[in-house]
């Protein structure tokens, strides 16, 4: 190493949200915090497929924070150049991440034979970052830990994953480095203390140095209850006999709706017209969050261990290709609930040309919409959508609710202010530059810690200050 004293350095997700990358270096090897894959525009997306700072060969670890691509994405492209260390999270993770890293490598393969056959890449032929084949070779490196255990990741180097609430197996992660005696925790992304059905994030408690995500960190989440808008859109479209379309991503947001839906039948504020679930990769996480439930997972809520989740509608999994097409041929009502969330892709695409054009239809959009993705252009009010390569016009109604996992400001300063006594410093990562500027300074004025958004391969020092460091 070339020093004795810790350090970490940000690889990814510093200045963006996306593509989480930290590394820890100690004077007994090296750890990788979250493995993400850069998503979005081209400029991020090309990040992928430079070298790290390091040999990947070189790493003796990596920790997980949670199952999102952004977070876990590049394992399997970092398993493809030389690491061979152990993976480690938590049981929840693991279970997600054989659902969405084999088909993130599908995906890849589905983008290089579409630029292969159209042309358009300037790589001769273009491959894909990694294959699905690589993806399932990489899961077989998964350890999963239990929360709140003291996992060895190093001689000297424990790790304790705690309940962070944004997904099943979602967890911050706190590092105790034995040699300097000093705590370093990552948040991971946090959920809100509001979530449906999981629990909210643990306090931190003790601790030296936070590094914490800031998604969110310049917004303040609604505080209506979303329900009666729900309702709205599904009476008055069940009354015309039309279908509502919810775009919805695979993992988490396609449970908490179902839960908002679920929560209206019982009461008797909607009708129970029929739910399609129509995503393979959402098929298979739902699976994952009702049988966590039913066994009683101490993540859920309690109101929620040992019970079957949305019992009060009737969901319809939509597994196969034919299954999906021949929710096109059903008329209403019903809702159908598909991915992906800012409707860039996936099943949704094809419901959205097949029935975008009807004003007895509705899009329910529930989550943050990304510039430039379709699910922007219909919450802007766009009078006709592109889709297949032509034109739709839009006749259908649009609503948009947030239904957003993600923390908020409030939410991440009362996270912050739950480590005791006060960190040292907080590096603000994970985040927009709009984001992580505003928590810096919130965090500043508002807890009176001092907080820094590090710039992307920035390297820090983790050991305590000295006069030693700055006397001549």
């Amino acid at each position: 190493m070339s020093s004795l004293a810790p350090t970490l350095t940000f690889v990814g997700g510093a200045g963006t949200v996306t593509g989480s990358k930290t590394l820890l270096e100690t004077s007994a090897g090296r750890v990788l915090i979250d493995c993400g894959l850069f998503q979005g525009r081209k400029k991020l997306r090309q990040q992928n497929w430079e070298p790290l700072p390091v040999d990947p060969a070189s790493i003796d670890a990596v920790v997980l924070t949670h199952a999102h691509i952004d977070h876990c994405g590049y394992l399997p492209r970092l398993v493809t150049q030389g690491f061979s260390g152990p993976v480690f999270c938590t049981e929840g993770t693991r279970k997600l991440a054989e659902i969405v890293l084999p088909d993130s490598g599908h995906l890849q393969e589905e983008e290089a034979e579409f630029a292969n056959r159209k042309g358009y890449s300037k790589h001769k032929p273009a491959l894909p970052l990694y294959t699905e084949d690589d993806a399932r070779a990489s899961l077989r490196l998964l350890e999963p830990v239990p929360f709140d255990y003291a996992e060895t990741l190093l001689p000297g180097v424990e790790a304790t994953w705690q309940h962070a609430g944004h997904i099943l197996g979602a967890a911050s992660v706190s590092i105790h480095l034995a040699e300097q005696d000093r705590r370093v925790v990552f948040s991971g992304d946090l959920g809100r203390s509001t979530h449906p059905l999981l629990q909210p994030p643990a306090p931190i408690g003790p601790a030296d140095v936070l590094v914490t995500e800031s998604t969110y960190g310049d917004e303040r989440h609604p505080e209506n209850d979303p329900r009666a808008a729900i309702a709205e859109v599904i009476n008055e479209t069940a009354g015309q006999g039309g279908v509502v379309l919810i775009p919805a991503f695979a993992v988490d947001r396609t449970e908490i709706v179902l839960w908002y839906l679920d929560q209206l039948v019982a009461d008797g504020s909607v009708p129970d017209i029929g739910v399609y679930v129509d995503s393979p990769m959402a098929s298979r996480a739902l699976s994952v969050y009702r049988t966590e439930a039913r066994k009683g997972s101490p993540e859920f809520r309690p109101e929620y261990r040992g019970h079957e989740l949305f019992g009060s509608i009737t969901i319809t999994e939509t597994r196969t290709v034919d299954a999906s097409k021949e929710l096109n041929q059903r008329r209403g009502p019903m809702v159908i609930v598909s991915a992906s969330g800012m409707a860039t892709g996936g099943r949704i695409i094809h419901h959205l040309a097949n029935r975008i054009g009807d004003d007895r239809n509705a899009v329910l959009l529930v989550g943050f919409q990304a510039p430039g993705t379709r699910g922007d252009s219909l919450r802007s009010g766009a009078k006709q959508i592109k889709m297949f390569g032509h034109y739709h016009p839009v006749r259908a109604k649009v609503s948009s609710i947030a239904l957003s996992a993600h923390a908020d400001q409030d939410d991440l300063l009362d996270w912050v202010g739950s480590c005791t006594p006060a960190p040292e410093i907080v590096f603000v990562n994970h985040g927009e530059p709009e984001g992580s500027n505003a928590l810096v300074a919130a965090l500043g004025s508002r807890l009176g810690v001092t907080a820094v958004a590090p710039r992307a391969g920035e390297r820090v020092r983790l050991d305590p200050r000295s006069r030693s460091d700055f006397d001549y």
